[in-house]
């Protein structure tokens, strides 16, 4: 998994069927010095994140699988909605 920001939405009115009533964010990720910095990609959202948010991101085959449709072409998806993080880079943590 990996950590963004929602930084947008994406509006698509005409989509692959298997997409059709699909929220989509625009999500930049973060680098590893945890700015917000990295790069930036479009994900499914799965649980009703907003913007500004911090959120978990999941990409790849685990995406599809958790949206239901192992055949969707979803790439990314948000599956949850960081409330805090306690990151000691010094630790390696």
């Amino acid at each position: 998994m990996k950590i963004g920001k929602v930084i947008d939405n994406v509006w698509a009115t005409r989509k692959d069927e298997s997409l059709v009533g699909q929220k989509f964010m625009i999500v930049q990720l973060m680098d590893e010095s945890r700015q917000f910095k990295g790069s930036i990609i479009v994900a499914a959202d799965y649980i009703g994140a907003g913007i500004g948010d911090k959120v978990l991101i999941t990409q790849g085959s685990s995406a599809r699988r958790i949206q239901g449709n192992g055949q969707s072409p979803i790439d990314a998806l948000i599956v949850g909605i960081i409330d805090e993080e306690n990151l000691n880079l010094d630790r390696g943590v």
